[in-house]
């Protein structure tokens, strides 16, 4: 197999990889939907050795925002089962000093943030590295329907991303 083979396979089996993690990852209960959409007709009839960076780089960004993604979720996932634990592992250690304990974290979140608490749907919008960090904006409805956006504020640890903020939004400072 030549390199330029093996390297459009690899690109095609990374997207792959991904749709299918998604896919999973909405069997666990919350409604996934992604902004994003990823070219699989692209990458297979266009890969040539002048496109290479191209497909890498886009593979490397689709990774990101899908670990990303896959971070809120955890959280959300976690909130919906009631395990506080397990959604303060989510929340980056400046986060986590400021609550001190899972318990105080989650009783900020179901006060403050209840269409996090118990979401209904989650729409991710768009995800981008801006002066204040990476964020990736998210559109969560709550039980009775309402469309809530909010901006994720995220921090990549050794440990994997790690949500260090959100902030509520109106509809106006939303970038789709």
């Amino acid at each position: 197999m030549n390199l330029k083979t093996y390297m459009a396979q690899t690109a095609v089996a990374s997207v792959i990889t991904l749709v299918a993690a998604h896919s999973v990852a909405g069997g666990l209960g919350v409604m996934l939907v992604s902004a994003e959409k990823v070219p699989l007709i692209t990458v297979a009839e266009h890969a040539s050795a002048s496109n290479y960076g191209a497909i890498l780089a886009a593979a490397v960004t689709t990774g990101e925002t899908e670990e990303v993604h896959s971070t809120i979720n955890g959280q959300l996932q976690a909130f919906l089962e009631d395990d506080l634990g397990r959604a303060f592992t989510f929340a980056s250690s400046s986060i986590r000093a400021m609550f001190g304990t899972a318990q105080n974290f989650g009783q900020m979140v179901q006060r403050s943030y209840p269409m996090v608490w118990r979401p209904a749907g989650v729409t991710f919008l768009a995800h981008k590295q801006t002066p204040q960090g990476r964020t990736q904006d998210v559109q969560i409805f709550d039980a009775a329907g309402t469309a809530h956006y909010l901006r994720y504020y995220v921090t990549q640890t050794p440990s994997g991303w790690k949500i260090s903020g959100v902030q509520l939004l109106d509809i106006a400072d939303i970038s789709v």
